[in-house]
C-alpha cells in the first residue's frame, strides 16, 4: 500500500527543511491535535498515539540531504515506512511530499488507509506554519 500527502510549499530552502525533518523532535509539532502521547526515545527514534490507536515507534532509517528523510516503524507488528521527499523551489522555498508505505493484507489496508491518509495529510499541511 502506498498513500501520498499532497505537495506543501514552505517558506524555507530544501536544506532548512531537511534539517528540521531530521530532528525527530519537531515532529512533535506537526502532529495531529487528537494526539495523546509524544515521546522521544532516542535522538533518532520517537514514539507517539494518536487517541483511539495504539503507540507507533518511529525510527530515522535514511538521510539524504537535502531531499529525502526516511523514517520506518521500530518494532511493532506493522513494517512501513514515512519518507519525506523534500525539493527546492528556489533558495528560500522547497516543497515537501510525504509518502506512506507499507505491505498489509487486505483487510488491515482497508482499516487503516483512511486514518493514515489523514494523518500524513495533517503532518504536511502543519508544516508552512512550524518548518
Amino acid at each position: 500500500m502506498k498513500l501520498e500527502s499532497p505537495k506543501t510549499t514552505i517558506n524555507k530552502s530544501a536544506q532548512e527543511t531537511f534539517e528540521f525533518l531530521s530532528d525527530v523532535k519537531n515532529f512533535e509539532k506537526l502532529m495531529p491535535e487528537n494526539i495523546s502521547k509524544f515521546e522521544v526515545l532516542e535522538d533518532d527514534k520517537f514514539l507517539f498515539a494518536l487517541k483511539g490507536m495504539p503507540e507507533i515507534v518511529l525510527k530515522k532509517k535514511e538521510a539524504i540531504a537535502p531531499n529525502k528523510i526516511v523514517l520506518g516503524a521500530a518494532g511493532g507488528k506493522l513494517d512501513f515506512s514515512l519518507t519525506g521527499l523534500i525539493s527546492e523551489i528556489d533558495s528560500t522555498k522547497s516543497e515537501v511530499e510525504l509518502v506512506f508505505e507499507g505491505e498489509f493484507n487486505a483487510m488491515m489496508a482497508m482499516m487503516i488507509k483512511g486514518p493514515i491518509s489523514k494523518f500524513i495529510e495533517t503532518l504536511a499541511g502543519n508544516m508552512p506554519a512550524h518548518v
